[in-house]
């Protein structure tokens, strides 16, 4: 591979690993949607790719319709972990390990980057499959509670990407319930089984919208809580979140709100849930 490559093509040529790798099926429709170009453009930089940037990656897969991963793929210009496929899906951009070598020169500024948990890849792709034809899984799950592996039957619908962590929100036959499974917590080969009834439209918790209020703690003198209004652009000191009531913990955990527990230094705690009230049944 020769540096440099125009920053057009590089995009195209991070899309193509990644789509390949962490879905398991490439296609010209990905390049076409995703950048706007003409579907002879995204077939002539697909074979580039084969041909200069990393040849034997990909394999066409006829059944499928589209490429996917050979058996000697191997990251070329991406790193090949589970967050740069999750930030495209997040619509960010992770273009650190790329760029790095390019010397672009961003002065005077430093992002906190938090450790990335590690998904394998076949265990991600067959979730996505899974969420997009409302399928069951059958699957090895760890948690804190229970440590060893127990295995679980799901019906993924949603991943989802917090502050701190990924996780598919599923159905789970074992519990009955709609719960949240963090990604790097399975274990073993996954299993991709028949069609469920349990889809998205089920889940009670995901389709119903609530909004949290958040507001200065009362405790503080008014100009220390117009101080805080200000830094989070509250109108007449409160400021509304809408979020999903499955999302309520985690938009609380963003904002370090717990629920149950307070500074005793108003200075400390800065900010309290206003309409404690109204999402208690949420939490």
């Amino acid at each position: 591979m020769k540096w440099p490559i125009r920053w057009d093509l590089l995009f195209r040529y991070r899309l193509i690993e990644i789509v390949a790798l962490w879905e398991g099926r490439l296609t010209t429709n990905h390049l076409v949607n995703s950048f706007g170009i003409g579907r002879q453009q995204a077939s002539k930089d697909i074979n580039t790719y084969l041909a200069e940037i990393a040849p034997g990656n990909l394999v066409y897969n006829k059944h499928l319709k589209g490429y996917e991963p050979s058996p000697s793929f191997k990251p070329t210009v991406t790193t090949g972990t589970a967050d740069e496929y999750l930030h495209i899906l997040s619509r960010t951009k992770d273009l650190a390990h790329t760029f790095e070598s390019l010397d672009l020169g961003f002065a005077n500024t430093h992002m906190l980057q938090l450790p990335s948990r590690p998904v394998d890849p076949v265990i991600l792709r067959t979730i996505v499959q899974a969420a997009r034809e409302q399928r069951r899984v059958d699957i090895g799950y760890i948690s804190v509670n229970n440590p060893e592996t127990d295995g679980r039957i799901i019906v993924p619908h949603t991943l989802v990407c917090t502050p701190s962590r990924w996780h598919v929100r599923a159905y789970c036959e074992k519990n009955g319930q709609y719960r949240d499974f963090v990604l790097s917590r399975f274990r073993g080969e996954p299993e991709l089984m028949d069609k469920s009834d349990h889809g998205k439209d089920g889940d009670t918790a995901w389709n119903t919208k609530i909004e949290l209020s958040i507001t200065p703690d009362p405790r503080l003198e008014k100009l220390q809580q117009k101080v805080i209004a200000h830094d989070y652009g509250m109108k007449r000191n409160k400021l509304a979140v809408p979020c999903k009531a499955a999302l309520l913990q985690y938009v609380l955990q963003a904002y370090r709100l717990d629920p149950y527990k307070q500074e005793a230094k108003p200075e400390a705690q800065q900010i309290v849930i206003g309409n404690y009230k109204r999402v208690e049944k949420w939490l």
